[in-house]
């Protein structure tokens, strides 16, 4: 079945309208994804004193707080395609008193956002359900100012290949790392929602053709630290035992070049 991108944007906006609860004040900064290493050990983002940062797929806000409360930025932005994600958003930042620039927008459109005006934007465990990838790298280059830096976290694209078999109890390739396109699911979360698995070279490929240049990509090793009772279930979709199988979540760093 052949969706558009219209479409896409339409279902994903309703699905996370009425699950957005169920993730607030979920994967965000200073955590880059689940049982992943922390902002914390890597330290990605410099201080950003007087600096203004964008967020794209801000969700309930949280990441932008950490900016605010741990690296100092001054101007916070953050884009989010659910308006009950803003609302939320919008409601956790006035209950901490800070202001903040919040539009309703998908990733791959400007719906107001500044353009060279941006010291950083990140994106955390967001930037997957982007329908066109390689136009949101180039609305963040077009984003960011000379030097500016952009970081994001996401699934690790082999990561959803691996299955648990509870009768032979061993993890086993069930789907092909090769997808690359929008599927429906009918049922994610409760909700119809359209997936957009993509395979590591399509992320790295793009960031480059944006006229980003690189400047890390780490596969995360699990992060025991973090980990709970519960995450050690091998039947769990972030689980310990999977995650020392294939990484749960990949993380980028790059810059616009001077």
């Amino acid at each position: 079945m052949t969706i558009t991108r219209d479409e896409t944007v339409e279902i994903n906006r309703k699905g996370w309208d009425k699950i957005a609860s169920l993730f607030y004040g979920g994967t965000a900064l200073p955590r880059y994804g689940p049982l992943a290493v922390t902002e914390d050990q890597l330290h990605l983002i410099d201080d950003l004193t007087g600096k203004a940062v964008l967020e794209i797929g801000c969700g309930s806000g949280h990441s932008l707080e950490y900016l605010y409360r741990e690296r100092n930025a001054a101007e916070l932005w953050g884009l989010d395609l659910s308006p009950e994600q803003i609302r939320f958003s919008r409601e956790f930042f006035d209950s901490k008193n800070i202001k903040a620039n919040l539009v309703l927008g998908s990733m791959d459109e400007n719906p107001g956002i500044p353009e060279n005006h941006f010291d950083c934007v990140v994106s955390i465990y967001s930037l997957g359900w982007t329908p066109d990838l390689p136009r949101t790298f180039e609305l963040v280059n077009c984003y960011l100012k000379s030097n500016g830096v952009f970081i994001f976290s996401w699934e690790h694209p082999a990561y959803r290949c691996l299955s648990y078999k509870a009768d032979s109890a061993e993890y086993v390739f069930t789907e092909s790392y090769l997808k690359d396109g929008p599927e429906i699911d009918p049922s994610w979360k409760g909700v119809e929602i359209v997936l957009h698995p993509r395979v590591m070279s399509t992320y790295i490929n793009r960031i480059i053709q944006a006229g980003l240049v690189l400047e890390r990509l780490i596969e995360s090793d699990v992060n025991m630290d973090v980990a709970r009772e519960q995450d050690y279930a091998p039947d769990k979709w972030y689980s310990v035992p999977r995650a020392k199988l294939i990484p749960t979540t990949f993380i980028v760093k790059a810059r616009k070049p001077k």
